[in-house]
């Protein structure tokens, strides 16, 4: 060990233990924090050199998966930025959440040198593993920083140079780290200025291009201080949905947003936060010159110039060249590329505003209400309310006033002011009927006429009033044999089941990776999945369909709080069942099979396969006993 790196651990440690010699200068107070929780909670021993974790490729691919498309669009932000410094020296990394490299720009003759010091593909720079470094230090606490030479918590990284910057998502979650370091540089910390800056720019470059293409169907908000920047280099993005709420922002929005309404914005009107109604969004175009394009925010008064841009217009087919329409956004989202899915939607798609009623049926929990208000949002009725209605859980006695409503005294216990139906609040927008085949026959007589005579009768009144109103129902249930039975009217039927759509279940969908990732990303912290409980849900039946696979995930995702990682452990016991009962049977399990298969790789070394399972030692002898693995010699 060099006398600079027994110099590095002894300041450390001093400084952990609060007795730094008078004349010793203190690190800077960002770095001053996180040596401390190196020390105290992420319990990292500064005398304890390590050479740098690189992962290997499988689980590297695992986190490149999670970021999906964010990826491509990161990639040009990095080739543009290594243009910048390559002749400086320096590399350039991109890493997940957690702190792993998933992208990796760097000088090829130096390509050794840089593996060793942990500039490379796949290397963790997470704090709680590595310690004090530009990745990790960034992680926790969202700020674009420089950690330089000594500045770094292990001794082993103390000749490196690190800049990082975070990149947040369009709901205000961390999402990646940028990042750029060197095998050396000038002592003096100062020499770095540029390069934080640099990686500022990028990282915002980066985090834009990313919302921009989120929000490419919504309104999206430019805003600067300055008209000449407002559509070329805005600060501030926000993407308003159709009914003018906040669906999204980049940092830079959200931080301006909080501060002035004190909370999340998410949801909220354009009206409350800004002083315009979102009906006059057209005075902000293009077409109105930029310095006449000034709106105040509600609560300072601040004033910005803001650049409105709509959503793209439908594109609608000439007659003489008919083709199949453009899925809208909000239909698209609900496949990962699954072709039974994609036909459904594909048909959804083009029955958005067509005068007939649509039929949804499918198992329990497969989908039915997720794609009714998708359907909904993508209509031209999306500004009108979305109102659902589960007749099944509605107690016979009330069903009839609660959806068609009632006048004052029409019967025993009716509210002494009537009450307006559910049927009259979805007037000029969907109303959604779940478990249809559960409607008492009585209510389905009167659910026919309005249906068929667009008019509404409450209960108790004499004259009936119009009513606008698209009616998408759905059903586990087969209703034609229930119409064959008797207990469903079959001129009901034919009304409802306009237009047919029949969701597969989960168990036959082909995107089922793409639907836990999507899930995982929805949890309020970042999560990995280990190869074997990713191996566990995809051969799982679902008999529960996408409300099981919420409920294992948000399960999963609570056990893992703070590991970070979901594995088998992680899995609710109800889902192992089946593969528990399985074990008794001679041939190994799929999860046992790839245990054993990493146990092999490791030539039976178990603190090995730990580390690339993410998991603890002990857990993999449990798991080892579980499932009757044996290492040779040991029977």
């Amino acid at each position: 060990m060099e006398q600079q790196q027994r110099e590095h651990i002894s300041a450390v440690m001093r400084l952990a233990e609060d007795a730094l010699p008078p004349g010793i200068e203190a690190p800077d107070p960002l770095i001053a924090q996180s040596w401390l929780r190196c020390v105290r909670e992420h319990r990292l021993d500064p005398a304890r050199m390590q050479q740098a974790v690189i992962l290997p490729m499988p689980r590297v691919r695992e986190h490149q998966e999670r970021l999906d498309e964010f990826l491509r669009i990161a990639r040009h932000g990095l080739e543009s930025l290594y243009r910048q410094v390559a002749g400086l020296g320096y590399c350039v990394l991109l890493t997940d959440a957690r702190g792993v490299t998933v992208d990796f720009i760097g000088d090829l003759q130096l390509d050794a040198a840089l593996r060793r010091a942990g500039l490379y593909l796949g290397s963790d720079w997470s704090e709680h593993h590595a310690g004090t470094c530009g990745v990790g230090t960034a992680i926790a606490t969202g700020s674009a920083l420089t950690v330089h030479q000594g500045d770094h918590f292990d001794a082993t990284h103390i000749p490196l140079t690190c800049t990082a910057a975070p990149v947040y998502d369009p709901l205000g979650r961390l999402q990646a780290i940028l990042d750029i370091s060197a095998l050396s540089a000038p002592q003096a910390k100062s020499s770095q200025h540029l390069a934080l800056q640099l990686v500022r720019v990028y990282a915002q470059r980066v985090e834009n291009a990313n919302f921009l293409r989120c929000f490419r169907g919504d309104w999206v908000l430019k805003l600067h201080p300055s008209p000449e920047f407002i559509e070329i280099s805005p600060d501030h993005l926000v993407a308003l949905d159709a009914a003018g709420r906040i669906v999204g922002h980049n940092r830079a929005a959200q931080l301006l947003l909080q501060a002035e309404h004190g909370s999340c914005v998410l949801g909220l009107p354009f009206e409350q936060l800004f002083d315009a109604r979102f009906d006059e969004l057209g005075r902000f175009m293009r077409a109105v010159p930029g310095e006449r394009r000034t709106v105040a925010l509600a609560h300072s008064g601040r004033v910005l110039f803001l650049h409105a841009v709509p959503p793209p217009a439908r594109w609608e087919p000439a007659a003489s060249a008919p083709a199949p329409a453009a899925v809208p956004q909000p239909l698209a989202d609900l496949s990962g590329g699954d072709a039974a899915l994609d036909r459904v939607i594909a048909r959804a798609a083009r029955l958005l505003d067509a005068p007939v009623s649509v039929l949804i049926t499918g198992e329990t929990g497969s989908g039915k209400e997720v794609l009714a208000k998708a359907m909904h949002q993508a209509s031209r009725r999306a500004r009108r309310p979305f109102v659902a209605v589960n007749c099944a859980a509605i107690p016979e006695t009330l069903i009839e006033s609660e959806l068609f409503g009632h006048l004052p005294g029409s019967f025993s216990g009716a509210a002494a002011r009537g009450k307006r139906g559910l049927i009259d609040e979805a007037d000029g927008g969907t109303l959604f009927l779940d478990e249809i085949g559960d409607m008492p026959p009585v209510l389905q007589t009167r659910l026919l006429r309005v249906l068929a005579e667009r008019e509404l009768l409450p209960v108790g009144a004499t004259r009936a009033h119009p009513i606008d109103v698209r009616v998408i129902a759905a059903t586990h249930a087969d209703l034609r044999e229930r119409v064959r039975e008797g207990r469903f009217r079959d001129d009901l039927y034919y009304r409802l089941a306009g237009a047919h759509l029949a969701l597969p279940p989960l168990r036959e969908r082909r995107d089922l990776g793409w639907l836990v990732h999507k899930m995982l990303r929805g949890q309020p912290q970042p999560l990995q999945l280990s190869a074997e409980a990713e191996h566990c849900l995809r051969t799982h039946a679902w008999p529960g369909n996408l409300r099981e696979l919420k409920n294992v995930l948000d399960y999963a995702a609570a056990m893992a709080a703070e590991s970070g990682v979901i594995g088998l452990a992680e899995l609710p016991d109800t889902l192992l069942a089946r593969d528990a009962a399985q074990a008794a049977a001679p041939a190994l399990l799929p999860q046992a099979q790839l245990l054993l298969q990493y146990l092999r790789a490791a030539r039976w070394n178990v603190s090995a396969v730990a580390h690339q399972l993410g998991i603890s030692r002990m857990t993999v002898y449990r798991r080892m006993q579980r499932w009757g693995i044996r290492a040779p010699g040991h029977d």
